[in-house]
């Protein structure tokens, strides 16, 4: 009998292992691994196409897709450079201000914006403008330090805001359905922000300060800005149209990304949109996109293999979970969120984490909801930039090296395990969470 029909989890893992090793040491660029896992899935035929291609499918592709065209659009309008404008005038006097206002403004506008890849679309044109007026060249630390900004404060931080980003979504959702438990958006917001979102928030400022220093030169001018153009005030009115059909997404049922792809469509059509063919090719980064593709793919054919449960079923069984130890409990349940991120990816982590919960409660005499809410702090904390998709895309945008991504990652993910969970257990303890 074949090995592969004795032990059918075996060929998917060899190859999703290969490729998140391939991602995680950078041995090969991104988007390369993402095709060598398209191209070895469909030969081993570990899964169904539409498993396998599911990410081109998936809402978040095109979030990625639309970001970049109307990112374009909007450094090509000159509508980022006057939006700079008016933040590098006060924002810019010392590095830790110009930091910790992008991370401010990440964090704010998720409040109002519920696509983590909508938000990056936006920002990220507009800080790189505020950067150039500040004397921050591309491809400097410094200028690393300020896309990672947006990366990591518009995902790691917009998970204490319940419906900002995808796997809170996806959380929400298995809890309802699992368990019928609907999850509120002020007593979630109440037990994440002050240790997930504002403390960390302050320990994130503080390490891109310290890893990737800068020195900005507050602009001299105080010209006034000429008026805006004809082009600038149709891309605004198109912009504002955008925003608000993300913000009342709820009414009118269009999600973020097919509003963002109808708006990059319209900002390439001939004579009424903004950017040609040409400045499409070279300002739209398809690799990224492949690489997004292939971090969707991976976390869908790991759920739909059962390579996940499999792996979540083992953790249950090794973890300590121990109803007479609650810290160290508490400890080893982010620590299955952890270990979970690596093979599905943060979308994917609350689908089966959250299916597991009632086990994981009886093992450690926690509240089922308790048990469901402590996966945020691992969720949102990848140790490696694949893990996240939003701040892939920053990443992207800025063309930001990897090196530069996991370290960060990396010290993020050390000072918030040796420093913010304790805290998060102690909040939760004042909560009566636990």
């Amino acid at each position: 009998m074949s090995l592969w029909l004795t032990y059918p989890l075996l060929l998917p893992s060899l190859i999703v292992g290969v490729t998140i090793v391939l991602w995680a040491t950078s041995l090969l660029p991104e988007f390369i691994t993402a095709l060598l896992f398209f191209t070895a899935a469909m030969t081993a035929k570990i899964a169904p196409p539409e498993a396998i291609f599911g990410g081109f499918a998936s809402s978040a592709f095109w979030l990625v897709f639309s970001g970049f065209v109307l990112g374009v659009a909007i450094r090509k309008t000159g509508l980022a450079d006057r939006a700079a404008r008016a933040l590098s005038a006060k924002l810019t006097d010392s590095w830790v201000l110009m930091v910790a206002s992008v991370v401010l403004l990440s964090y704010a506008l998720a409040f109002v914006m519920p696509s983590n890849m909508g938000r990056i679309a936006l920002l990220m044109p507009i800080v790189a403008a505020m950067a150039k007026r500040a004397g921050i060249p591309d491809g400097s630390r410094a200028w690393f330090g300020l896309a990672l900004a947006v990366g990591f404060g518009t995902f790691q931080l917009s998970a204490t805001i319940l419906p900002a980003n995808v796997p809170n979504l996806v959380m929400s959702g298995a809890a309802e359905g699992s368990y019928g438990i609907h999850l509120n958006y002020v007593p979630y917001l109440l037990l994440h922000t002050p240790v997930l979102g504002i403390l960390k928030g302050l320990i994130l400022i503080g390490l891109i300060c310290w890893l990737f220093p800068g020195s900005p030169k507050p602009p001299k001018e105080l010209v006034p800005s000429e008026p805006m153009g004809r082009d600038e005030k149709r891309l605004a009115w198109l912009l504002a149209v955008v925003l608000g059909m993300w913000v009342t997404e709820s009414w009118h049922g269009v999600g973020p990304a097919w509003t963002g792809l109808a708006a990059s469509v319209i900002v390439m059509l001939p004579r009424v949109g903004f950017i040609t063919g040409e400045e499409f090719s070279a300002g739209v980064n398809m690799r990224t996109c492949i690489y997004v593709a292939g971090i969707l793919g991976l976390a869908i054919v790991v759920t739909q293999t059962g390579i996940g449960t499999a792996v979540g079923e083992a953790l249950l069984r090794i973890m300590p979970l121990d109803a007479d130890r609650p810290f160290t409990s508490f400890l080893a349940l982010t620590g299955i969120t952890t270990a979970l991120n690596f093979i599905m990816t943060a979308n994917g982590v609350p689908a089966l984490y959250t299916t597991l919960a009632q086990s994981f409660s009886d093992a450690t005499g926690f509240p089922l909801l308790s048990v469901i809410m402590i996966q945020v702090l691992g969720y949102s904390t990848p140790l490696l930039p694949y893990q996240a998709s939003p701040i892939v895309v920053a990443m992207g945008l800025g063309k930001v090296p990897a090196k530069a991504g996991m370290v960060l990652c990396l010290a993020l993910a050390i000072a918030t395990y040796l420093v913010l969970l304790p805290l998060d257990y102690v909040w939760f303890s004042v909560l009566g969470r636990l």
